[in-house]
């Protein structure tokens, strides 16, 4: 018999603006205490050090998060040149420090080679993992242990701001999944000859979603004091700051199917449905676009589910 969850079936994905200093599983943890959530998960890792956008999926929302992981993000890093350090930030300690003699042009020239797909080797400190353990308990035991080089893209790299009286800079990355933003500002450093690292990193974007629409754990319980509400009673407001689970989903096609198809595939029955896209895509039931979870196209050209809702989705 399994296990019974403790908690409610809210399901969803919170927009959660992570402060500075707080762990990704730290946040995880506070907002689904909150929410008083069976089930949460994050979708990509932020450092104490980052702040930013990290989405919490909640519930069923669980099942797509790794549709936000696979995305591309966008940061604004500050580093701080002429000082490099075992972290590739400013919580390492430092390794070397250099003058800095760089200039407007050789800097924006040096930013633009980084520009397109290539290869990154991921930092000691990451939380990647080798042989179940993640990297940076290996590095704080001084271990060097190997690591995979990860093809990464990055889309645009802007220089927002040059301080060089206190040789400081300010970029903008719009980069794909997996890269990571510390090793790019340290191996611009070793491009300059000076050395780099980062001393302040913001997630502004993940994939599709707005900035606009995140909110701290600290102005998330100051509204719920402001209402006046606990425990059971603030979860319809909880519940109001959620964004549709196939939200995470917005760049598959969608099919539609009527609700004797819905039995089938909930069932894991196929059905014959006309054109289907290749690849996964999204199933919603008419009339209402009711989303009941991820569908592929078998070998005969049928609908097949590839992911359901579980049954606490039915309709009321």
């Amino acid at each position: 018999m399994a296990r019974k969850l403790k908690g409610r079936p809210v399901d969803g994905i919170f927009l959660l603006d992570k402060s500075i200093g707080l762990s990704s599983n730290r946040a995880l943890q506070q907002l689904k205490h909150l929410y008083g959530a069976q089930k949460a998960g994050h979708t990509g890792a932020l450092d104490p050090l980052a702040t930013g956008m990290l989405p919490i999926c909640l519930g069923e929302a669980t099942k797509f998060s790794q549709f936000l992981l696979d995305t591309d993000k966008t940061y604004v890093v500050r580093a701080k040149l002429g000082v490099r350090t075992t972290t590739s930030d400013s919580d390492g300690e430092v390794v070397s420090q250099k003058p800095v003699s760089v200039n407007h042009e050789q800097l924006t020239k040096a930013i633009e080679g980084f520009l397109g797909t290539t290869d990154q080797y991921p930092s000691m400190y990451s939380a990647l993992k080798y042989q179940g353990q993640p990297l940076y308990k290996y590095a704080r035991e001084g271990i060097e242990v190997p690591r995979k080089c990860r093809k990464i893209t990055v889309f645009s790299l802007t220089l927002d701001e040059f301080d060089q009286e206190n040789n400081e800079i300010q970029m903008t990355a719009h980069v794909s999944k997996g890269t990571y933003i510390r090793t790019i500002v340290d191996d611009l450093g070793e491009v300059l000859g000076c050395g780099a690292h980062v001393i302040m990193l913001h997630r502004s974007e993940v994939g599709h979603y707005p900035a606009s629409q995140m909110m701290s754990l600290s102005a998330l319980e100051a509204m719920l004091e402001e209402a006046k509400v606990s425990g059971p009673d603030a979860h319809p407001l909880l519940d109001s700051l959620l964004l549709p689970m196939d939200t995470a989903l917005a760049n598959l096609p969608i099919v539609t199917i009527n609700t004797e198809q819905e039995k089938a595939f909930k069932n894991g029955q196929c059905s014959e449905i006309a054109d289907l896209p290749d690849g996964i895509f999204r199933v919603e039931v008419l009339p209402e676009q009711r989303f009941i979870g991820l569908g592929e196209r078998n070998e005969l050209g049928q609908l097949k589910s590839k992911r359901g809702l579980s049954t606490h989705q039915e309709p009321q």
